[in-house]
């Protein structure tokens, strides 16, 4: 059916689609026979995966960034997922960068956006995280900073984030790696890496519960690292004890585009992205000998794309702009066809 009305969702404005998407995908969530129903649409075979200390059902998830605020992920599980990574959230609400802010490359089966953490803020969407999580479902919530937020007081936020969402989210991922927020990426230097990471950690630490238990925090590293600055940035992450990384956000490069739009500013999101994610993944694999879990992401269109990224070595993937080119059936498609 999606085949069918892409054509006229493609007409709109695409951050206009996503918020009329958004909120029908809410409904679902709130109206437990709606849900159900659709639940039995998209019903799946289990795949069980074991990563950083959880079960997941299946190893296809949803990717930081389509659910900024957390009210849509009970209607996104009755697609499949076996894990939705919420956010990115910053601790105070704010607006993100002007519109417009998202765009469409239909021939290259892509998206730009430089939308910059939009967002009702920490203490909004951890009441909106407070609900029963079904059918083993995993969820993960994707931390950044304040557009506001000195570079150098950025690990502020980042703590007071996981002090709120570590006791009620399954794990924390750090974003260093978003290209629209200026300065953010600076933070994936192996220095300023490393005493962001050293503090996180000893937080954790402290905190954690009588029985020793703590959250897994992951870092979301992007494609345009160089492989200098990658394995600076695994030596930070394995020796600081991170239990995985995510790899990749979006990239800022332009090569090989084609449609409408590409010399717009922002993050490219989609299948021009495959291969890069997918080396990246590979390397990571290699350099860390397989010891540190890897969430593949990055230009998923099908099954096969996904088989790339865990043959590389990832344990888990995620979709995001596959998602708006392909529609809800992806996620059966994928974990059918793995």
């Amino acid at each position: 059916m999606y085949p069918l009305i892409r054509p006229f969702l493609f007409r709109m404005d695409p951050e206009r689609v996503h918020a009329l998407i958004h909120r029908l995908l809410r409904v679902v969530g709130q109206l437990p026979p709606l849900g159900a129903f659709v639940r039995t649409m998209y019903r799946l075979p289990e795949r069980p995966v074991q990563a950083f200390g959880l079960t997941f059902t299946n190893p296809v998830g949803l990717a930081a960034g389509y659910d900024k605020d957390g009210i849509a992920w009970r209607g996104l599980a009755c697609l499949g997922f076996g894990h939705i990574e919420v956010g990115t959230v910053a601790p105070k609400p704010q607006s993100g960068n002007q519109p417009p802010r998202l765009f469409r490359l239909r021939k290259d089966r892509a998206l730009i956006n430089r939308l910059g953490f939009p967002g009702m803020g920490a203490k909004y969407v951890a009441r909106q995280l407070k609900y029963e999580r079904k059918n083993g479902l995993v969820l993960g919530v994707n931390l950044g900073v304040n557009k506001d937020t000195p570079l150098i007081d950025a690990v502020d936020d980042y703590l007071a984030l996981m002090n709120i969402f570590a006791p009620i989210a399954d794990y924390l991922v750090l974003n260093v790696s978003s290209p629209n927020t200026v300065g953010l990426r600076r933070l994936q230097g192996k220095d300023t890496l490393h005493q962001l990471l050293t503090a996180m950690d000893n937080e954790r630490r402290r905190s954690m519960l009588p029985e020793g238990a703590s959250t897994p925090l992951l870092v979301k590293l992007a494609p345009d690292l160089t492989d200098g600055e990658l394995d600076d940035a695994l030596e930070v992450i394995t020796d600081v004890g991170l239990d995985g990384v995510v790899a990749t956000n979006t990239t800022i490069s332009r090569d090989g585009l084609t449609g409408t739009h590409r010399d717009e500013t922002g993050g490219l999101s989609g299948a021009p992205l495959q291969t890069r994610s997918t080396e990246m993944i590979g390397r990571i694999y290699q350099q860390t000998g397989g010891k540190l879990p890897i969430i593949g992401v990055g230009g998923i269109m099908d099954a096969d794309g996904a088989r790339e990224k865990l043959d590389a070595g990832a344990s888990l993937v995620q979709v995001y702009t596959g998602l708006v080119y392909k529609g809800p059936n992806l996620v059966r498609e994928i974990v059918s066809g793995l």
